[in-house]
C-alpha cells in the first residue's frame, strides 16, 4: 500500500467584520466594554456600533473590518467602517 503525499491546501483569506464599544474604567482608562463581536456584514457591524453609540452608555463605538488567514494567525490592515466618540488608535 503506497500513501501519497498530502499536498496543502493555500488557506483563503477570509473577510472579518466586527463591531466593539469602550467604556472608562474607574481610573477613566478606555476599555473595551466586551470582547468584539462578529458582524454577518458591514452594513450589520455599522448598525450594531450606531446603536450601541446611540444608546449613550458608551464612552465610543467602532466598526471595522480586516482580512484574515485563521489558519496562520496573519490579519490584514484593519478598514474603519463606522467610528463614534473615543475609540483608541487600531493597531
Amino acid at each position: 500500500m503506497q500513501i501519497g503525499s498530502m499536498e496543502e491546501t493555500p488557506s483563503r483569506p477570509t473577510k472579518l467584520i466586527v463591531y466593539l464599544a469602550f467604556v472608562r474604567d474607574e481610573e477613566g482608562e478606555l476599555q473595551p466594554a466586551f470582547d468584539a463581536r462578529e458582524a454577518q456584514s458591514e452594513s450589520a457591524a455599522k448598525q450594531q456600533a450606531r446603536i450601541l453609540w446611540a444608546s449613550g452608555k458608551y464612552a465610543g463605538a467602532i466598526a471595522w473590518w480586516r482580512s484574515a488567514d485563521l489558519a496562520n494567525g496573519e490579519f490584514g490592515q484593519p478598514v474603519i467602517l463606522f467610528q463614534e466618540g473615543e475609540v483608541p488608535e487600531m493597531e
